[in-house]
């Protein structure tokens, strides 16, 4: 608990509290973990629409779309159902794990050449999608995830 000066808690209720409140927000944790997946990837399979369809808009400065056997296409296609899956929490750890390595080459081809700095660059979302994939490669999809239910429903059949 945060001490202010010349304020101190009136009794030990108000202690008791703040640690079920903080203890009832770490809870959400897992849950929290799902929604961040999700979030990302909706925002990551954009990326890819926009390489494949010109959906909801076309790739600049024309406005169409990329060759599907390019690098570029390669990308869309690894954003659009890499994305997928990872909306729904589908084979969350190897997709995961594939997608932050496709955005860390995106970073070091295009970015980094152009500047160190991000903000510079325009690597902020490779570099921060990079290290949402590691993280959901290494921690999982959470529990609102296909992945989940699966790990369930063997744990339940043994």
């Amino acid at each position: 608990m945060i001490e202010t000066p010349g304020v101190t808690p009136t009794s030990v209720s108000e202690s008791e509290a703040i640690v079920s409140i903080v203890a009832t927000w770490s809870s959400w944790a897992p849950y929290l973990r799902s929604v961040l997946r999700i979030v990302a990837a909706y925002m990551f399979m954009q990326a890819g629409t926009m390489k494949l369809f010109a959906f909801p808009v076309g790739v600049p400065p024309n406005g169409g779309t990329v060759p599907l056997v390019s690098q570029a296409g390669l990308g869309g296609i690894l954003e659009v159902f890499g994305g997928a899956l990872l909306v729904v929490g589908l084979f969350t750890r190897p997709v995961a794990f594939l997608l932050a390595g496709e955005m860390a080459v995106a970073y070091f081809q295009f970015h980094a050449p152009q500047s160190f700095w991000t903000v510079i660059n325009n690597g902020q979302a490779a570099v921060l999608y990079c290290f949402i994939w590691l993280y959901l490669s290494a921690a999982g999809p959470g529990p609102w995830s296909v992945d989940e239910r699966r790990t369930l429903r063997e744990l339940s059949a043994r």
